[in-house]
């Protein structure tokens, strides 16, 4: 498990050292203007629901359902299940596109509806959307295919690809003069980026035996299963997307720029995540559903407990640096051309707000990897839409009532972190397969007590 999740997270860094370049040169060309906030508009929208349709609900179903229907009944079940789900995707995510594209300036105006007095910055937002939501479609499938490698052992595929995100926004970045606006140039560096994405794990998958056919859905007992599953997913996904509409919605009536502090705040945020958290829960998930398929109990726990560790032991010196000297990360990183020194102090603020959460950050996909294996979608759930409850009544308490503007809305997204990680051990512990600290050990606590004291 280690040499896979090493595997993932080393194609990781290199996705977020790439992304890293994406931002550099992001920041160079867009600024923290209002073409740049436009932009962040156009590139979260389809993100929200690609976590609520793909990454985050889709996947916590569908992945240990592919993986119990592999390990009971072999690969041409399985098969035959991920071809009929695939149907089910794509029909879901065209009627999806089409009402999106239709309704772009209400869903722009809905979910930030601060742009509407700035009708520059709302323009063009609406304008941007409409070239990255189609991206939907394609990470949607590319998301599917990704899980049925890994639920196969394979992951270098699905952990690569959001490297061709990352070069494809560079090259149309460098090429921004061939666009009308450097905001389009980046948008249709999104949308290229999904076509290659699709193609990269399609063809892995095809290599391999596991590409998609897409078949007529059939209401069998996997699929009722992973019916079953995927509602509270949903309920789950979507919650935790709320929150982050309500960053984008309190952003939109804060002072130009703050949308662009957020961003940056949490592209670096987003590093230990990525390189430790996801990697982690992407090898964890199918590890423990395969364990816990075959009634191998123990190996499950002792999985989950290898997964924790290693996140602590990664993640806790990446929060101590980020807390103590986010300034100065933030002025090395990305100040020039367009995004000066006050724009790095005041993303710099929101990074320490940011860091304050990393831990749970990290940590949430590792604790919600136990009741997604066993098929239990609607604890998560629980634990979410609480957790959202308190976040976003900070948000509103600190940025839009209070003076904290965007370093309220991260400060309150970290509280809503620990929260959900807090209730989700409590339910562990009810149901009886909480990880045991001792099985943690003891050399995380020293290190813990080292990174926040030196």
């Amino acid at each position: 498990m280690i040499r896979r999740i090493a595997t993932v997270g080393g194609l990781t860094l290199v996705s977020r050292l790439t992304g890293f370049i994406r931002d550099v040169v992001m920041a160079a060309v867009l600024g923290a203007g209002p073409v740049a906030d436009a932009f962040f508009i156009a590139f979260r929208l389809p993100n929200h629901f690609r976590a609520i349709l793909a990454e985050g609900a889709f996947n916590a179903a569908f992945v240990p359902a592919y993986a119990r229907t592999l390990e009971q009944s072999g690969p041409k079940a399985a098969r035959l299940f991920s071809d009929r789900i695939a149907a089910a995707l794509l029909a879901i995510n065209i009627v999806l596109l089409g009402l999106a594209l239709f309704f772009t300036p209400w869903v722009v105006g809905l979910l930030a509806p601060g742009l509407s007095d700035d009708p520059e910055r709302y323009n063009l937002a609406v304008t941007l959307t409409r070239i990255t939501f189609p991206s939907l479609l394609l990470v949607s499938m590319q998301t599917m295919v990704s899980g049925e490698l890994n639920a196969n052992g394979r992951f270098a595929a699905a952990a690569g690809a959001p490297i061709l995100l990352n070069i494809c926004m560079v090259v149309t970045l460098l090429f921004a003069h061939w666009f009308p606006t450097a905001g389009q140039a980046a948008a249709w560096g999104v949308l290229i980026a999904g076509v290659a994405q699709v193609l990269l794990v399609g063809i892995d998958a095809e290599k391999h035996g596991i590409g998609i056919r897409v078949r007529m859905p059939r209401l069998d007992e996997p699929t009722r299963k992973f019916l079953k599953a995927l509602g509270p997913a949903i309920i789950g996904a979507g919650g935790v997307q709320l929150a982050l509409f309500a960053d984008t919605l309190i952003a939109s009536y804060l002072p130009t720029g703050a949308l662009s502090a957020l961003y940056y705040a949490d592209r670096i945020n987003q590093l230990p995540i990525g390189v430790v958290g996801i990697a982690v829960g992407t090898v964890l998930l199918p590890e423990m559903s395969r364990r816990l398929a075959a009634g191998d109990e123990k190996g499950a726990a002792s999985a989950q407990a290898r997964g924790i560790q290693l996140a602590l032991l990664l993640t806790v010196p990446c929060a101590a640096a980020a807390i103590a000297i986010p300034d100065l990360i933030m002025r090395a990183l990305f100040a020039r051309g367009a995004f000066t020194v006050a724009d790095a102090a005041a993303a710099g603020m929101t990074l320490a707000a940011y860091s304050i959460g990393l831990l749970p950050f990290v940590l949430l996909r590792s604790f919600t990897a136990p009741f997604y294996a066993r098929g239990d979608t609607a604890t998560p759930v629980k634990a979410a839409l609480l957790a959202m409850g308190v976040n976003v009544a900070l948000k509103l308490a600190l940025a839009y009532f209070g003076s904290f503007a965007q370093v309220g809305l991260a400060f309150a997204t970290s509280v809503g972190a620990w929260i959900n990680l807090s209730l989700l051990a409590v339910f562990a512990r009810r149901q009886g397969f909480l990880v045991s600290g001792a099985a943690i050990g003891k050399p995380v606590t020293k290190l813990i007590t080292v990174s926040y004291t030196h």
